[in-house]
């Protein structure tokens, strides 16, 4: 299809990180997977100077804005979300007679996989693709965060439209938050009989709420009093103590040994070891995000000991946290015994049932037709 068309197909996938949470907004670094699962937009250019959405997902609810009221639109819930990169784009200068996007999301909503990342991925590719506007990959990436922060109101980082955008298959991505720099790092778990298994806990995982962005001001004031930029320029965790306020500890204290087990996992993994051996390391990532960032659930917690109680490697909760979902490494032959243990847990505490699937290294963001 030729790009001067006027419509086509593009898709966007969630991600998994493997390690690195609540790194990115505070210049560290992080190592995520996209995933099978994609957002799809397929657009199309009008004339009519309004932007139209519609969602598989939610039949019937078309939403109308007119491009001149974009910028104080009261719309609310999925659709802020592609609205956001529209007016992204009108904000920075590109003039735009007017989209209509037909949305359809095959990433769990509210499940920490970050389909919201997705859609605004698709979306801004769309856009750039349509109207064939200069843009590079970051500049995409900052209209996708840009969107989700000023518009939606969600003080997120740039892990998961960087994840969106730039993983390849069969590789997880490293990212220096400081530089901005990636780099592939092969992640091929079926070579060794291994499987990255996915527990949706069901538990909706909400970042607007406030809860996250109280956290990235907590890094910020711990980095201010410890006198540096941000908390990437503090590597030994012991320096953390010097901080008297113990919220601020611990939030410093998660963050700074996050990023250490960040660059242990790539170790690893560039240097060919047994990928079992980034098990503890996951394990240890819950607990520092259980105890020192306190971003776990009960759901999630419980998910990770009965993962680890049926035998996986290691296990922890992905994305900001608040719900959502755990990953946990197995043996592939253990992978269905291992959902059982937790689906038993769930059953005997009487949480909803938790969904599950198998992470696989998958390809970025992309046009379709």
């Amino acid at each position: 299809m030729s790009p001067r068309s006027g419509h086509g197909v593009w898709v966007a996938p969630g991600r998994v990180n493997i390690i690195g949470e609540h790194t990115d907004y505070n210049d560290g670094y992080a190592l995520p997977i996209a995933l099978p699962q994609v957002v799809t937009c397929r657009a199309e250019i009008t004339t009519d100077a309004a932007v139209r959405v519609d969602s598989a997902q939610h039949p019937g609810a078309t939403v109308i804005e007119s491009l001149a009221n974009l910028a104080t639109s009261a719309v609310t819930g999925w659709a802020r979300y592609p609205l956001g990169v529209v007016h992204e784009y009108l904000r920075r200068g590109h003039d735009l007679p007017g989209l209509v996007l037909h949305i359809d999301g095959a990433v769990p909503v509210g499940a920490g996989l970050s389909s919201s990342a997705a859609l605004e991925c698709a979306v801004a590719l769309a856009i750039r693709d349509l109207f064939e506007i200069g843009l590079d990959t970051a500049e995409l990436i900052d209209i996708g965060r840009s969107a989700e922060n000023s518009y939606v109101g969600a003080a997120t980082g740039t892990l998961d439209q960087s994840a969106s955008l730039l993983c390849s298959a069969g590789h997880a991505l490293f990212i220096d938050f400081a530089d901005g720099t990636t780099a592939q790092v092969r992640f091929d778990l079926a070579a060794a009989g291994l499987e990255l298994l996915v527990a949706d806990t069901r538990t909706p995982h909400r970042l607007a709420d406030g809860s996250y962005a109280r956290r990235r001001r907590e890094c910020e004031k711990a980095a201010a009093e410890l006198g540096v930029g941000s908390l990437r320029a503090i590597t030994d965790p012991a320096a953390t103590e010097r901080l008297t306020d113990p919220v601020l500890r611990r939030r410093a204290r998660h963050v700074v040994s996050e990023n250490a087990r960040v660059l242990a996992v790539v170790e690893s993994l560039r240097a060919g070891h047994d990928p079992r051996v980034i098990g503890p390391v996951l394990t240890a990532a819950q607990l520092s995000l259980r105890d020192d960032f306190e971003v776990s659930t009960t759901e999630l917690d419980a998910a990770v000991d009965a993962a680890n109680a049926a035998g996986a490697y290691g296990a922890r909760m992905v994305g900001g946290g608040f719900g959502g979902s755990i990953i946990a490494l197995t043996d592939a032959a253990r992978t269905a015994a291992v959902a059982d243990a937790i689906r038993e847990r769930f059953r005997e505490s009487d949480f909803a049932q938790p969904r599950f699937f198998v992470a696989l290294p998958s390809a970025g963001a992309r046009r379709t037709e």
